[in-house]
């Protein structure tokens, strides 16, 4: 059993928690392994649609690296898959959620950044202050942020490592949804499970679609270009079963195959 978080199974939807509110959920490279091996898990079981990612306890998401762990000479040896086993995981195309329930900073919001739904309690706030101790954010977090929200409010946060609230980061288009602390968790699973009407070959096909697009110089290279999971969409049963369920009127049964 893992000892630094949990997964807790509930039909197609997998919740990770990170399991260290005693340092504010910061994590070091035995978390990091142990988060990896759950992801790859997730990866990997055709029962697995859709995973929830959040922290223990009220105060923090995640800390980001534990710098005193770091201080006192630990091995500091991380998985490929990058920081919390997600960061580097580019070829990950269940959709992911982020449930942030306080602190996201440095790895922390890097983590979140990584996900594909970022749903965040009134209480969460974000921030990459690694430019404030010498560091810089090498967790994806130099690329996603200019990406997911444009060059000249990213480069305010990460060139001054400066912190916002919940409340901007609903602004600045980071949060998807701002709910009330006690209503996080209920937020994201419902998320989860609007999801899950969905056809998941059809989710994961758009995702690989809309990410690896971006890798085109030109809206005709990304349109044009093959993408592996829309032929095995299409040659799925359920690229059958939803036409056919909406021609009789009832609610398809995905099979994700």
């Amino acid at each position: 059993m893992p000892e630094f978080c949990s997964a807790e199974r509930d039909g197609h939807i997998l919740t990770v928690t990170i399991e260290r509110p005693e340092v504010m959920n910061a994590i070091h490279p035995p978390a990091c392994h142990e988060l990896s091996q759950v992801f790859d898990e997730f990866a990997a079981d055709d029962a697995l649609w859709v995973a929830i990612v959040t922290g223990a306890g009220e105060r923090a998401f995640s800390a980001g690296n534990d710098l005193k762990y770091q201080a006192s000479g630990g091995d500091m040896t991380r998985p490929a898959t990058g920081f919390g086993g997600l960061t580097n995981r580019f070829d990950l195309y269940k959709p992911v959620i982020a449930a942030v329930n306080g602190l996201a900073l440095g790895g922390g919001f890097e983590i979140a950044l990584a996900c594909d739904i970022i749903v965040a309690s009134e209480k969460a706030s974000f921030g990459l202050p690694e430019v404030r101790v010498g560091l810089a954010a090498l967790g994806g977090g130099l690329h996603r942020l200019p990406r997911q929200i444009g060059q000249k409010p990213a480069l305010g946060l990460i060139l001054t490592g400066r912190g916002i609230d919940a409340a901007e980061a609903l602004r600045l288009g980071i949060v998807n949804e701002l709910v009330p602390a006690d209503q996080l968790a209920a937020a994201a699973r419902r998320w989860a499970e609007e999801i899950l009407e969905a056809a998941p070959l059809s989710v994961r096909a758009s995702k690989e679609v809309a990410m690896n697009g971006l890798a085109h110089a030109s809206l005709q290279e990304a349109a044009e270009a093959s993408y592996p999971g829309i032929r095995t969409m299409v040659k799925s049963e359920d690229f059958t079963e939803g036409p056919r369920a909406f021609a009789e009127k009832r609610p398809p049964a995905w099979k994700g195959r």
